[in-house]
């Protein structure tokens, strides 16, 4: 019976030996939008062998980064060093097979072949004497067990996203399965790993593309099942340079600490490589719906801060104001600040709207609300103390004795405001503006008559008494 979307099975393969790094994020990303999409499963598989460049401490840093994304993965992950005994098997049954071969060469003999190689112009692939010995002949030494790839035609592999890519055998070597000290090698544990978790579909970097045909080539040797490959392009930064630190190629942990909501990372990742006629912002429900391998480019995807800030914001403004405040409440949890106060909390909500309406990160957020936040007396920053002259101390003296029998309402304070400031001969903003900068301690705020509702008539009196100071 031919198998269904739902037969879909993806997965994830990271090496522990540092975070999750943005391309990494992405890859997982594709993953786990194709899975979602088709009904299938997400695995993920935590490629392990290399022992000394493997830490639990980089485990944990990339299932973190993994659960902020909401990359939920299905089943245990898998660690791929568990299974070397089922790597060893399974080289030892292609040598059985006649698909692999021991190899007996030793490091000097493989390095004096080459060496020959290269002095008379022909190709440095190492074509080893064992491939075709008699087992009898073989010496009580050390050994490698190697694939016995084709020497003639061509290895294809269709890729959904690359199109038919075509290796010449001759250009591909006798690949090392199984080392001296019988550890597999990375290439194989893969394939079998794959094989063994039943993955329909490799969507990966196509800095693995040449990975591809070799690894076809082991699953030939096991007569099993080719799947599917998807090579997508590599991450580059605005330059069109592959991408790095200072483009911005760091940990996800590093955009959660600076606070990008995880809805908005999966929104601006999924569309580096990848579209859906000319939407940006879309929510993660609309991406798993809309996604497929036909809409992923060819050109690599490159990074650009100002997209990421852009959508952030609009995710931002987009969420519920409970949802946004409990998003808010975990990220000042993760830089380890005091939690809200139930006050503060209250606060919060009534002023959210104005809020978020101007903060694209949640440390803008916060600092939108420092109004609140803030514990009097509110020091004012370089900006607002600039404005905060004699000539605007002044004024909001007079303009404080209006306010003190004021109805305290936004609207009503605003006209009281307006009122003044016709009196005094000025705009409205030449009056607001000062008078922001003594009650917040900065230049930007939500409405300030807004803000004077909402901290009440006795601490807005308060601060502006001690702005007169």
């Amino acid at each position: 019976m031919a198998p269904t979307a739902a037969d879909t099975v993806t997965r994830f393969a990271p090496s522990p030996t540092g975070f999750l790094h943005i391309g990494g994020a992405r890859t997982a990303l594709f993953n786990w939008l194709y899975a979602r999409h088709n009904g299938g499963k997400f695995l993920l598989r935590i490629e392990d062998t290399d022992r000394a460049r493997s830490t639990p401490e980089a485990t944990e840093a990339i299932l973190d980064g993994m659960r902020w994304l909401g990359l939920d993965w299905d089943g245990d992950a898998i660690s791929q060093f568990g299974n070397r005994d089922r790597h060893q098997a399974v080289a030892e049954d292609m040598v059985a097979r006649g698909t692999a071969y021991r190899c007996y060469a030793t490091k000097e003999e493989i390095d004096a072949f080459r060496e020959a190689a290269k002095a008379e112009g022909r190709p440095p692939l190492f074509r080893s004497p064992w491939r075709d010995a008699d087992p009898a002949t073989a010496p009580d030494a050390p050994y490698v067990v190697r694939l016995k790839a084709p020497r003639d035609g061509e290895t294809v592999i269709r890729d959904r996203v690359q199109g038919d890519v075509t290796f010449r055998n001759e250009t591909l070597d006798d690949l090392i399965l199984l080392r001296s000290d019988g550890t597999p090698t990375y290439l194989l544990a893969v394939v079998v790993d794959d094989h063994d978790m039943g993955v329909t579909h490799v969507i990966r970097g196509d800095d693995h593309l040449t990975n591809a045909a070799r690894q076809a080539l082991i699953y030939a040797g096991n007569g099993w099942d080719v799947p599917e490959f998807a090579h997508i392009p590599l991450i580059h930064g605005p330059d069109g340079a592959k991408l790095s630190k200072r483009h911005g190629a760091l940990g996800v942990d590093a955009y959660r600490d600076m606070g990008y909501p995880a809805e908005a990372m999966r929104n601006y990742l999924a569309r580096l490589g990848w579209s859906h006629g000319d939407d940006e912002f879309f929510t993660t429900e609309q991406a798993i719906g809309w996604f497929d391998l036909a809409q992923v480019g060819k050109s690599p995807a490159r990074f650009d801060f100002k997209k990421l800030e852009n959508l952030s914001g609009q995710h931002i403004r987009a969420m519920a104001n409970d949802r946004l405040l409990a998003e808010v409440e975990d990220f000042i949890a993760v830089q380890n600040n005091p939690p809200l106060t139930d006050t503060q909390r209250a606060l919060f909500l009534s002023a959210m709207d104005g809020l978020k309406e101007r903060s694209k990160t949640f440390p803008e957020l916060l600092e939108m609300a420092h109004f609140f936040l803030g514990e009097r007396p509110f020091v004012p920053d370089a900006k607002a103390a600039a404005i905060l002259d004699p000539v605007s101390r002044g004024m909001l003296n007079r303009l404080t004795s209006r306010l003190r029998d004021a109805s305290w309402s936004a609207e009503n304070l605003q006209a009281v405001t307006r009122d003044f400031a016709e009196g005094e001969n000025l705009k409205l903003g030449k009056v607001a503006q000062p008078l922001r900068a003594a009650l917040t301690g900065r230049t930007v705020s939500p409405s300030v008559f807004e803000v004077m509702e909402l901290i009440g008539r006795d601490e807005t009196l308060a601060r502006l008494e001690d702005s007169a100071v």
